[in-house]
């Protein structure tokens, strides 16, 4: 489920359907540390701490600086306040989740230090796609549903394709159901696929860095390359 934030962000960018020009461009998927064992060792301790919603280990994570915003102050007690860490609902341990199970990337930002970003999309974003009306199918052989429902007709299968969105939050047809759905453009028309198999270039991104004192978390949110 994305965060109320990411879906009014995408909301407004697809309140004028636009479809996309360039629709057979492709994004593939990338993990550009998977060699760097000291990154990899980090990320499963992360991931692990996810799961268990292991808060000490999450703060200790972050860069003292991390950045909240660009209104909000930097810091980690910003950051946790802002994530709400010390709800048991916080979306915080999904959200990051989701974001370092899609592979990463280097993002080299002007007068930052380079960093690493999760998931891949931010970084390998094509600048001449806009990235607010516009996703990729982050799933492979994705099954393009006729209508927001998994029992309806299947119209096409998609592998990490870049596509036009004219909805990010579309209910299930089945009101029992709690799948949404996201609308996209093809050429034949319009179709459906689940909202997890489809990433925006701005929904939220985690950068790192590689310190003295291992690998610190910069920066988490809604992604930008500023």
């Amino acid at each position: 489920m994305r965060s109320l934030l990411v879906r009014s962000l995408l909301a407004l960018a697809c309140a004028v359907p636009l479809p996309l020009a360039a629709q057979e461009r492709r994004l593939e998927p990338v993990d550009e540390a998977a060699k760097d064992m000291s990154w990899v060792n980090f990320r499963n301790r992360l991931l692990a701490a996810l799961d268990r919603r292991d808060r000490k280990f999450a703060l200790a994570a972050l860069d003292r600086n991390v950045r909240n915003g660009s209104d909000a102050p930097r810091g980690i007690v910003e950051f946790r306040k802002q994530w709400h860490l010390d709800a048991d609902d916080s979306p915080f341990w999904g959200e990051l989740r989701s974001a370092l199970g899609l592979g990463s990337a280097w993002l080299a930002r002007e007068k930052r230090p380079r960093e690493l970003c999760a998931p891949y999309v931010l970084a390998k974003w094509p600048e001449d796609i806009e990235p607010t009306k516009n996703g990729v199918v982050v799933a492979r052989e994705a099954l393009v549903k006729s209508e927001p429902s998994s029992a309806s007709q299947t119209i096409a299968t998609l592998s990490h394709v870049i596509v036009g969105v004219g909805d990010w939050e579309v209910d299930d047809k089945d009101a029992g159901s709690t799948q949404k759905w996201v609308r996209i453009w093809l050429n034949s028309g319009i179709g459906y696929v689940p909202e997890e198999q489809i990433r925006s270039p701005i929904e939220h991104a985690a950068c790192f860095i590689k310190t003295e004192d291992g690998w610190r978390m910069t920066v988490f949110g809604p992604a930008g390359r500023d």
